[in-house]
This record gives C-alpha cells, structure tokens and sequence, in this order.
C-alpha cells in the first residue's frame, strides 16, 4: 500500500520529526509502555491529492463542537500505541485524520485505520484555542519527564511560579529557551474535560508547557520538536537541582537580578 507521505516530503518531515521526538522520549524513560501522547496540525502541508482521499474509517464523534477546526488536518500517535513503536514506523503507529464539516466528528484518511489517543478531544481542544488566538503553534506533546513529575509530590512546588523561578534559577539556557515558564494544574482525572479545559485555562495564562500533578507535562510549540526542547531544559533545570540536593546542599540558584538581566538582554516573554 502506497503511504500518503509518498511524495509530500514536507509532509513527511514533519512526520519524521514526531518519530525521532517520539524515539527521545522512550529513551530518556519518558514514555513507559504506550505512555503519552504527540498531536500535530498539518493542515498546511495538505494538498489536492489529499482532500480526494476517501477515509478509511469513521466518521467518529469528537466529543463536542470545536468551531475553528473545519478542514484542519491531525497526525495523532495512535491508542494503545508506544512511543518506541512509533519511532520505528510512524504511519503504522499513528494515524492521520481530517475534521468533517460541522467539527463535531473526524475520519481517518492514511495509512492505516489505527485509531487515536483516546486524548484526541482534549489535544484537539487545545489545538481549537491555538487556531481561535491566531497562535502558530501547530504541535502538542504530553510525556512523563521523571524529575518534573516528582517534584509535583511536593506542595510548594505546585504553588503559582515557585517551580518557574527555581527552574529558571538552575540554568541560564532554561529562561532561554523556556521564557514562559511552567504553569501547573493541580490532580485531575487523566483524559477528562475538566483536566483539558484546566490545562487551556492555563496555556491561556501565558505558558507554553503545563504541568499535570503527579502525572506528567504537556507542551505546545510551533513543530514537536521545539515542543520537546521546552520540556528538555525544564527537565535538565530539574536534575541540576536535585544533583546539588544529592551533594548535601540547597543550590544557591540564579539571583533575580541576574535572571532579569537575561530577560532584558535577549528580550524573554518574562
């Protein structure tokens, strides 16, 4: 069977992007068994060809009305699927779906009939908020970084900004390259609504990765693999900090001042 990434190389390395994203995750033990999720819009790269494809399965309902949707185009990482798996072979993986006319239903279009994260309507709804803001973000990732989700059996680091600040702290390349900082939604059942509209509520706050208490983070970026490096650094800013903790002392940390000087000199979000 002919791969509807067959002749559409910018399809495809797009595609190949979320497959080498998805090979990091399984190796940095971020992605357990068919753990976590990776969602990207590619309605851009979708041509003549693709719009004549009949589906292959569906329609299938979404789960409620997501208006600005109409005639978009998903990849989605597949249910039940892992990461690892889909660092091998992507399309066998994942699935590629287009959103019906009244965007409370999609089909599946290529290359196999493998269905979606059953996260799908909540990555869906943060994709719905992206497109309504005129945001450029186009990818969404959910994984389980340990140190970050360890730190979320903490109290204090659950509160407004005291993970940002200590994060930020560690390295200057983590206000860099994360200038949003980490915003956090405390325990909610996992696939809910409520968790998703907690996590919109909170991307609309103005931060680009969310932390889900005791259960992992979720990002949004441009492509996935900016996506993925926001969570890298926030990862690595968290292992500094438990490296000076294991050597018997509190890290002194970036002062406010020096991380203000950052902001001011490469012209940071925050």
């Amino acid at each position: 069977m002919t791969s509807i990434l067959e002749n559409r190389p910018l399809l495809k390395a797009e595609i190949d992007k979320v497959a080498e994203v998805a090979g990091y995750l399984w190796q940095k033990g971020w992605a357990e068994r068919n753990g976590g999720n990776i969602t990207i819009n590619i309605t851009e790269w979708v041509d003549d060809g693709m719009r004549t494809l009949p589906a292959i399965d569906g329609p299938r309902p979404i789960g409620k009305k997501l208006p600005h949707l109409e005639g978009c185009w998903f990849y989605c990482k597949g249910t039940g699927k892992r990461m690892r798996d889909l660092a091998r072979d992507p399309m066998a993986n994942g699935s590629v779906i287009r959103i019906l006319e009244g965007c409370t239903h999609y089909e599946i279009v290529a290359d196999q009939p493998v269905l979606p994260t059953s996260e799908l309507p909540s990555h869906l709804a943060v994709h719905d908020d992206l497109l309504a803001k005129g945001s450029p973000y186009r990818a969404s990732l959910h994984t389980h970084p340990i140190e970050l989700v360890a730190m979320t059996h903490s109290r204090k680091w659950m509160e407004k900004d005291v993970a940002t600040r200590m994060l930020w702290s560690m390295i200057p390349e983590t206000k860099a390259f994360c200038p949003r900082g980490l915003g956090m939604v405390p325990y909610m059942l996992p696939s809910s609504v409520e968790l998703a509209d907690a996590t919109i509520r909170t991307l609309d706050d103005d931060y680009d990765v969310v932390m889900w208490e005791k259960h992992g983070v979720f990002a949004v970026d441009t492509d996935v693999m900016s996506a993925f490096d926001q969570v890298d650094v926030l990862n690595k800013a968290a292992l500094i900090y438990l490296a000076a903790r294991g050597m018997g002392f509190e890290p002194e940390g970036m002062s406010d001042a020096q991380m203000q000087e950052l902001s001011d000199a490469f012209g940071l979000a925050k």
